[in-house]
C-alpha cells in the first residue's frame, strides 16, 4: 500500500498534513515537541528489553496492547525530538488494526518532510521506531483467536 495522503489512514493523513505545511525545520520542531508533551505517562515497569526499539541513539519503548480488534500504543524516549517521533507515529496508528498497521508503507515519512529536518541516525530511529510498531501490531494481531 504506498502512502499517499488518500491511502493513509485519517489521523496519520492529518498529521503528514500539518508538517506539510510548517515548512520551516523549526516548526517542524516545535511540532514535535508538542507531541512529546501530548504522550501518556509510559509505565517504568515496561522499560524492558523487549519493547526497547533496536537500532536508536536514544533509549526508547514501545509496547502494543489490543482493545476490541484495534491496536493501542504506548511510548517513550530520554530525548525530547524522539520522544516527539513516538508521539507523532503513537497518535497516527493508534487505534487501527493490525492489519492496517502492517500493511502501511513508511513512505509517509518522507511526505512529512522530517527526514530533512532530522540528523540522519534521527532519520533512521524514525523508521525504526515505525518498523518495531508495526512488529508489535503483527504480534497483537498473532494473539487474536481465530
Amino acid at each position: 500500500m504506498s502512502s499517499t495522503l488518500d491511502s493513509l489512514p485519517p489521523a496519520l493523513a492529518k498529521i503528514v498534513q500539518r508538517f506539510q505545511r510548517a515548512s520551516e525545520p523549526k516548526r517542524r520542531y516545535e511540532q514535535l515537541i508538542w507531541y512529546a508533551q501530548k504522550l501518556n505517562e509510559f509505565p517504568e515497569s515496561e522499560k524492558l528489553p523487549e519493547n526497547k526499539v533496536p537500532g536508536c541513539v536514544s533509549q526508547v519503548y514501545i509496547t502494543a496492547a489490543l482493545d476490541d480488534g484495534k491496536v493501542v500504543f504506548q511510548g517513550d524516549s530520554d530525548s525530547q525530538l524522539t520522544k516527539g517521533l513516538v508521539g507523532l507515529l503513537v497518535e497516527g496508528l493508534d487505534g487501527l488494526t493490525p492489519t492496517e498497521i502492517v500493511q502501511l508503507t513508511p513512505d509517509f515519512i518522507q511526505a512529512t518532510g522530517l527526514n530533512v529536518s532530522l540528523t540522519p541516525s534521527r532519520a533512521n530511529g524514525f523508521y525504526n521506531i515505525f518498523k518495531t510498531m508495526q512488529k508489535k501490531a503483527l504480534e497483537c494481531k498473532l494473539e487474536l483467536p481465530n
